[in-house]
């Protein structure tokens, strides 16, 4: 079994999280960056072991990323990473399609000047890591900005929709994320959601996010 890694955090992330909290978010890191890949089993001990935390905080992550449809436990068997499919992204990009352009453009009518200052601050972010190479942070840095988005729309219940959508769109985001050129695509059509979003531009911002999950398609559909 792979190092899992350490799931980069933010500025402003707690620096201790809770045992329980911290083996998720390792556990969750780990397998989204692939270190754990899709259809491996996993010891529940031996990621204790890797992990430096205790069996009962191991087995309450598992289960909370078995009901993010990320891991699945079997009878007599144990716990296997779930497999990643083609049907299953193209499926959730037509459900992000419908949904995200709306929450573009009700973002574009209803953010406030903390979401724009977010989504600025993010998007700096996101270009100094693409110029490390950092795919790790990237890929934080993109959950955040589309998170961000789904924020200023200031409809909750869309808000958690997306934040589902996103959850399960992880994967796929650090497989399309691996291609270089790629990375400088992903900052050039963010910051045109932006820029529709401060223009206060409902259709222009629908649109931008249509292409951009529409790109997303095409370079997920090329590496898988």
């Amino acid at each position: 079994m792979l190092d899992p890694g350490v799931a980069p955090r933010r500025r402003g992330a707690a620096a201790k999280p809770v045992l329980n909290v911290e083996a998720y978010e390792q556990l969750k890191h780990a397998i989204i960056t692939l270190r754990f890949k899709p259809g491996e089993y996993l010891n529940a001990a031996r990621v204790s072991e890797l992990l430096g935390i205790g069996h009962t905080p191991v087995q309450q992550a598992i289960n909370r990323l078995k009901l993010e449809g990320l891991v699945d436990i079997l009878p007599r068997k144990g716990v296997i990473v779930k497999p990643v499919t083609l049907d299953e992204i193209l499926n959730i990009i037509d459900v992000r399609l419908v949904n995200e352009t709306y929450c573009a453009r009700l973002a574009a009518a209803r953010a406030d000047e903390a979401d724009i200052a977010d989504l600025e601050s993010i998007l700096r972010d996101a270009q100094a890591a693409a110029a490390r190479g950092d795919t790790d942070l990237q890929m934080v840095l993109d959950r955040e900005f589309h998170g961000v988005l789904a924020r200023a729309s200031k409809n909750s219940v869309l808000g958690e929709l997306m934040r589902g959508l996103h959850d399960r769109s992880l994967r796929f985001w650090f497989i399309s994320l691996r291609s270089p050129e790629h990375h400088l695509l992903v900052h050039d059509e963010h910051a045109a959601i932006l820029q529709a979003i401060k223009a206060r531009d409902p259709e222009a911002a629908g649109e931008a996010v249509r292409r951009h999950i529409e790109s997303f398609r095409h370079n997920i559909g090329r590496q898988m």
